[in-house]
C-alpha cells in the first residue's frame, strides 16, 4: 500500500464530517445531485438545498417529469444556475437512456449534460465503488504539498490523475476511503489559506513540510469579483422571474433600476441564450413556465 493511504484512511475514519452523501444509503442520484450543487458552492448552503430538492424529486424521473423553469427556482440561492438547467436535461438523459437509473460506468457518466469528469469518477467511486481516481480542488492541493513540495497546485492537469492512482489502494472499498479522506483533508486541515501541519496526518510524508514550506507560488486563475459582475446582474434578473409562475414580466421592467443599463441587457441577452429564460413577446419567463417564446429576444434588449 502507498505510504500516504493508510494515514490517510485511518485520518478519515476518525474525523471525516458527517454529511449526508457520504451515508451508505444516499445512493447514486443524490450523490448525483449533491456534486452538482457543490461546484464552486459552500458544503452549509447545498445541505438544506439538497435535502428540499430529493424530498421534491426523489428520483431523475421526478425532476425529468417537471419543467426546467422548477429547476432553477429550486435552485435558488446556489449561484450559477445553469447547473439546474444541466441537472434538469441529466435527469431527463437518465430517464430515455437508462431507466431511470444513474449509470456507474465514467464514460455513460460523461455524455450526461452538465457531468464533468471530476462529477463522473465522483459518482462511480462513491456510488458504485468503482476503483477510480477523484480529484478536486481540495484532492489537488494535498498532492501538490504531500507529494510535490508545492505551496499551491497549478491549473488542473491530467497529471494529478495519475498521481490519485498511484495512491489509491488496490481493494475498491479502502481506495473510496483514500478519495474521499484525500478530499476531506484539504477541505479542512490542508486549506489554501491555512495548512494546519499540527492536525494532518501526512506530517512525515509530506515533501512540502520536509522542505522547509516554500512559497511556490501560486498560478492558478483567479476567479472574478462578484459585486458589481455580470452574475450579479444574472441573478438579479432571474431572481425576479423566479418569482412569477407562468405570468411572465415585461422585459422592460426587470431590474429597470440597474445602474448599467448595457450590463442590465446584456444579462438578459446571455440568459436567452443559455436557455435560462425565453421571452413571448415583451414579457420574459423562465424557461418551461410558458408556451415557446416567439422571438430570440425582445426589441427592447436587441443588439
Amino acid at each position: 500500500m502507498h505510504p500516504l493511504a493508510s494515514p490517510l484512511i485511518d485520518w478519515y475514519r476518525e474525523n471525516a464530517r458527517d454529511l449526508p452523501w457520504r451515508h451508505p444509503e444516499f445512493g447514486a442520484w443524490g450523490i448525483l445531485v449533491s456534486e452538482f450543487m457543490l461546484q464552486q458552492t459552500p458544503v452549509t448552503r447545498v445541505i438544506p438545498r439538497l435535502e428540499e430538492w430529493l424530498t421534491r424529486w426523489p428520483t431523475p424521473a421526478d425532476l425529468a417529469a417537471s419543467p426546467p423553469s422548477d429547476a432553477v427556482r429550486a435552485w435558488a440561492n446556489l449561484g450559477y444556475p445553469r447547473r439546474a438547467m444541466w441537472l434538469h436535461q441529466a435527469a431527463v438523459e437518465i430517464t430515455d437512456r437508462h431507466d431511470g437509473v444513474v449509470p456507474c460506468d465514467v464514460d455513460a457518466l460523461l455524455a450526461l449534460s452538465g457531468v464533468g469528469d471530476y462529477t463522473a469518477r465522483a459518482v462511480a467511486a462513491f456510488a458504485y465503488g468503482e476503483r477510480v481516481p477523484v480529484v478536486d480542488t481540495n484532492t489537488r492541493r494535498v498532492l501538490a504539498r504531500a507529494v510535490e513540495g508545492k505551496s499551491q497546485p497549478g491549473p488542473a492537469a491530467k497529471r494529478d490523475l495519475a498521481a490519485m492512482s498511484e495512491i489509491l489502494p488496490a481493494e475498491p472499498v479502502a481506495a473510496q476511503l483514500v478519495n474521499a479522506a484525500a478530499m476531506e483533508l484539504g477541505a479542512v486541515v490542508c486549506t489554501a489559506r491555512a495548512a494546519r501541519c499540527e492536525q494532518c496526518p501526512l506530517t512525515a510524508q509530506c515533501a512540502w513540510r520536509a522542505a522547509g514550506y516554500p512559497d511556490t507560488g501560486d498560478t492558478r486563475p483567479k476567479q472574478a469579483k462578484y459585486e458589481g459582475s455580470d452574475r450579479q446582474a444574472r441573478g438579479a434578473v432571474l431572481a425576479v422571474l423566479r418569482r412569477t409562475h407562468g405570468s411572465g414580466v415585461l422585459v422592460d421592467a426587470i431590474i429597470a433600476d440597474w445602474p448599467d443599463p448595457t450590463q442590465r441587457d446584456r444579462a438578459i441577452l446571455s440568459l436567452l441564450a443559455d436557455g435560462l429564460i425565453e421571452t413571448d413577446g415583451d414579457m420574459a419567463h423562465l424557461a418551461g413556465d410558458a408556451p415557446q417564446a416567439r422571438d430570440t429576444a425582445p426589441a427592447s434588449v436587441r443588439a
